[in-house]
């Protein structure tokens, strides 16, 4: 089942080599859209179609994205009844490369009046 307004689509995930069942990747895509659009201050979100460049961008945060949600840190541990809890802390470092796979990949792209998918003006 696909969803409307992915920006990557399962089978355009697949083609490209992914190899996660559907289910997790609509989760991750959806997390990989909202970073993107909220760089992009929501420029892409009515677009009929979406450029290579986007697509391969969603697809590189995808890996990012599941790499780092497969790490579990310890936030704490008892010893009573011997028990351990995790979080995922968001970390600046995380966010800093999400980023820098988003400006790379759409640094250079533009929508049909000319404006930069990353203008901050």
């Amino acid at each position: 089942m696909e969803f409307t307004g992915q920006y990557l689509t399962y089978d355009e995930y697949k083609a490209l080599g992914g190899n996660l069942d559907q289910t997790p990747f609509n989760l991750l895509e959806f997390e990989a859209r909202k970073e993107v659009d909220k760089y992009t201050f929501n420029r892409l979100v009515n677009l009929k179609t979406q450029n290579q460049d986007v697509k391969l961008c969603v697809y590189a945060l995808i890996s990012k994205i599941k790499k780092y949600n497969d790490i579990s840190y310890v936030s704490s541990v008892n010893t009573d009844g011997y028990s351990e809890s995790y979080s995922k802390p968001a970390t600046k470092e995380e966010q800093k490369e999400r980023y820098c796979i988003i400006e790379t990949y759409l640094i250079n792209c533009k929508l049909d009046d000319r404006t930069p998918y990353l203008y901050r003006g």
